[in-house]
């Protein structure tokens, strides 16, 4: 491609999952012209809930009420954790951005500002994380109090059991009543979807017929449980209108995969560029001028010119770490990457073991600014950033974080780059 035909922008993002778009958010939001790329990756398996901190320390399984006290604890233990790179007022300062960003595109968010509230799986379990979507905020209270519950199955829906769930709970929550209904207008089908269910819900005739199915089978029930079928979008007018239709409080059971849809909308409408199911086949950096990308799904369909790069691609699932028989490697810059010595001390002995696998921990290491260090432990560029899961020093699974970091570091990789580069 001609040099002329290349485009210019100040930020390229690669990564299309929590962490990268949370850095093209920040980044937007910052006046930064931006482009992304990357597979949808992890995002894909997202519970939909914004967790910040759940268990510390890992190893003594330690729940946590209060995820501010226990960064604060985290970050005296692990000073080489992604948290200890910013400010308290800095990971807040990213909830309240990314927060009202989704609800503007209609994506509500509930928390308690100083605690974890207590979700119910499609398991039957609990667990504790710190945003809720308003879908589900209804089952916080419920699961406290206990009132008299209705679960509802669908028919055709796998993965879903409201039988499962209400065993699960008998002890705990005497008060649940199941029921199974067939969705309005899918009755003949052998498998449906949560999706489709959801979409078919934006329409107000089917949300009466939805009502209509449902309303045999409260009985004494005081609130209502659903699969992740209320509305793909415009959730709050069909969870308003079901309410009233039914005349109870409804709430889903984990809600479903809105985040993705969410920020590509939302992102659009200010301008960002995508590479949507692309990857980047090479990078030249040059000098500390700006790097030049090509991008495409096999061969060289465009190439863009960046002044900066966050690099978000993920672990292994996301593409941004892969492991050979020797050792891990980050697939992009080959930057190095913290882990252990050898093979074998990737894992524990005992699969199950409290203080998990050192090969979770593995990732870029950084410095302050968020900038991956290269084998001499400075920065590898001036300008590469990273941000989320492919951090060196967390285990994010175990200590329920996620979505906190990649929301975190991506505030923080934007931040350093707007000081350095401007």
């Amino acid at each position: 491609m001609a040099q002329s035909q290349t485009k210019k922008y100040d930020l390229c993002i690669i990564g299309a999952g929590l962490a990268g778009l949370a850095a093209t958010l920040f980044a937007a939001n910052s006046g930064l012209s931006c482009v992304q790329v990357g597979h949808t990756g992890e995002i894909n398996f997202s519970s939909g809930f914004l967790d910040l901190l759940g268990v510390h320390p890992v190893g003594e399984k330690n729940v946590l009420n209060d995820p501010w006290a226990g960064i604060d604890a985290l970050v005296r233990d692990i000073p080489d954790h992604p948290y200890a790179r910013l400010t308290k007022e800095d990971i807040q300062a990213a909830f309240e951005e990314l927060l009202s960003f989704l609800k503007e595109t209609g994506l509500t968010y509930h928390r308690r500002m100083n605690h974890n509230s207590a979700v119910l799986t499609s398991l039957g379990t609990t667990k504790l994380t710190y945003c809720v979507p308003h879908t589900m905020w209804n089952s916080v209270a419920a699961l406290e109090k206990k009132p008299s519950c209705l679960i509802l199955d669908i028919r055709g829906l796998k993965g879903f059991s409201a039988r499962q769930i209400a065993a699960a709970l008998q002890n705990d929550w005497p008060g649940l009543l199941t029921g199974r209904i067939s969705f309005p207008g899918m009755d003949h089908l052998n498998e449906v979807y949560t999706e489709h269910m959801a979409n078919a819900l934006i329409l107000p005739e089917n949300r009466q017929k939805f009502a209509q199915a449902v309303r045999p089978h409260i009985k004494d029930a005081q609130i209502i449980g659903l699969p992740a079928i209320l509305g793909l979008y415009r959730t709050h007018e069909v969870v308003s209108d079901l309410e009233k239709l039914v005349g109870l409080p409804v709430f889903e059971i984990l809600p479903g995969l809105r985040l993705k849809e969410a920020f590509e909308r939302g992102l659009r409408a200010k301008g960002v560029r995508y590479f949507s199911q692309n990857r980047v086949l090479s990078v030249r950096a040059e000098d500390d001028r700006y790097f030049e990308l090509d991008i495409g799904r096999k061969t060289t369909e465009d190439t863009v010119q960046s002044r900066g790069i966050i690099l978000a691609s993920g672990r292994f699932i996301g593409g941004g770490l892969h492991a050979d028989r020797q050792r891990i490697k980050e697939t992009i810059f080959d930057l190095p990457v913290y882990q252990p010595g050898n093979r074998v001390e990737w894992h524990r002995r005992d699969m199950l073991d409290p203080g998990g696998h050192p090969v979770n921990r593995a990732g870029l290491e950084i410095d302050d600014s968020f900038r991956p260090l290269n084998s001499s432990h400075r920065p590898a560029f001036r300008t590469l950033f990273a941000a989320g899961s492919i951090l060196a020093h967390n285990d994010w699974k175990r200590m329920k974080c996620g979505a906190g970091l990649a929301i975190a570091t991506a505030f923080g990789a934007v931040k350093s780059f707007v000081r350095i580069c401007r």
